[in-house]
Parts: C-alpha cells; structure tokens; sequence
C-alpha cells in the first residue's frame, strides 16, 4: 500500500518526456530495458522497486556486475534540464574512475546524444563501429553520466576510461552523507557544451536516457536508490 501511495503521488507530476522509471504495479516500467554490457557474459546489475522514506524508488544493487535500464526515445528529443534524486546505502572504496580497473560507480545517470558520426573523431569513429559490430547493435556515439564516484571532488569531469564516447560529471562522493537523499538538477545544454563544446557547437537532441551502475572491475557490492527522474524541454 505505501508503494501504491508513493507512486500514485509521482506519478501525478510526471510529465510526458520520460516514462516513469516504476510502474503502478510497484515494478519497472516497460518502456524501460534492462541491458547488460554489450557482447560480454557477466552478472547484471538489479534493479527492483521499492519505497524509501514514502518516495516511490529504483533500487539498483550490484554484485561484481554491470548494468542499465534504458529508455530509448522513438525521435531524438531535445531537452534542456534533467532533475531526480538519488542516494547510496553501499558505497565502491575501491572505485577510481580514471583507471579501467577502478571504473566503477554505485549510480550513475546517463543521457544518450544523437550526434551525427561526421562530427567523431575518425579514429574514434572507426573504433565505434567496430564496437558495434562486436556489439550488435548501434552503439551511441556520445553519452554524458553524471556519476556518483568515490574519489574525485564534486564537478569534475572526465572521459570513460575505456572510451571518450562517454564523458561523466562526479555529483557526489564519498563525503557526502551514505543513506541520504540529494536532489540534483542540471541545465543539459551548459553540461553538454562542457562535456562535448569541442565536437558540436549547439545542443544536439537527445536520444535515450540511461540508469545505472557497475562494480564488475572492483569486485565489490554496492547499493543504491534513484527516483524522481524527469527532463524539462
């Protein structure tokens, strides 16, 4: 009943550019996919449904795993402001974003941009295709995550360590306070020129919006919760 309660009052306020991430049925709501990491076997990352503290929530627990839920939008929208809140229970101490074997994250949320592949880097542009095709599927050609990391201080950026397709701002660290929720909002078109100023000029239309979290370099447990995610055009 407190889960009904809680969606029911999310719910009222949604506004129609993004999908809820629970349902009424108190689960994941359909227009939302589970994905793994592309072409490699590993565990995936949980995500489930809950209610913390009356707000109507996604849990996502991982376990050495790796793992989004994705909504992916028929027509590339553009957007202006993306807000949620969000809070860790179980932090990553050995997470170290700048090198591949600390590349890990509690929570992370992610926006998908359509950028034309003219304006990539040749050879990025060629080892995204080959990504693709390892992958089998398309695979975006600029995502920008907002990260809640371990180390590094609030508002740094930084490339993926495995890819520059993917550029993360860290919102929080481990300072912030373990088992509290933080209301973020951005203006996407400030991040996006900061993230991808030096591949396009102007803000391009976004394509998908990812949820998610990984631990499968460090080998660790974390645990977390996310709700209240919408854009604003």
């Amino acid at each position: 009943m407190a889960l009904m309660l809680a969606l029911s009052h999310a719910l009222a306020d949604e506004p129609p550019l993004l999908p809820p991430l629970v349902n009424e049925a108190a689960g994941l709501d359909a227009r939302w996919r589970v994905v793994g990491l592309p072409g490699v076997s590993k565990p995936v990352t949980q995500f489930s449904a809950t209610v913390v503290e009356g707000r109507a929530a996604l849990r996502v627990q991982t376990q050495r795993s790796y793992g989004n839920v994705v909504h992916e939008f028929a027509k590339p929208t553009l957007v202006r402001g993306l807000s949620w809140a969000w809070r860790v229970e179980q932090g990553n101490a050995r997470a170290d974003l700048r090198q591949r074997s600390g590349d890990d994250a509690p929570l992370r949320v992610c926006l998908s941009f359509a950028m034309p592949l003219s304006s990539v880097p040749f050879v990025e542009r060629q080892l995204l295709r080959m990504a693709s095709a390892r992958a089998g599927e398309k695979l975006p050609p600029a995502t920008l995550c907002y990260v809640w990391d371990h180390l590094l201080p609030h508002e740094t950026l930084l490339d993926d360590a495995f890819t520059r397709r993917v550029r993360m701002i860290t919102l929080r660290n481990r300072r912030d306070a373990s088992g509290q929720w933080f209301t973020e909002q951005r203006d996407i078109a400030a991040d996006f020129r900061r993230a991808f100023g030096d591949e396009s000029a102007e803000l391009l239309p976004v394509s998908a919006v990812l949820v998610g979290a990984d631990s499968d370099n460090t080998g660790v447990d974390t645990l977390a919760f996310v709700a209240d995610l919408r854009l604003a055009p």
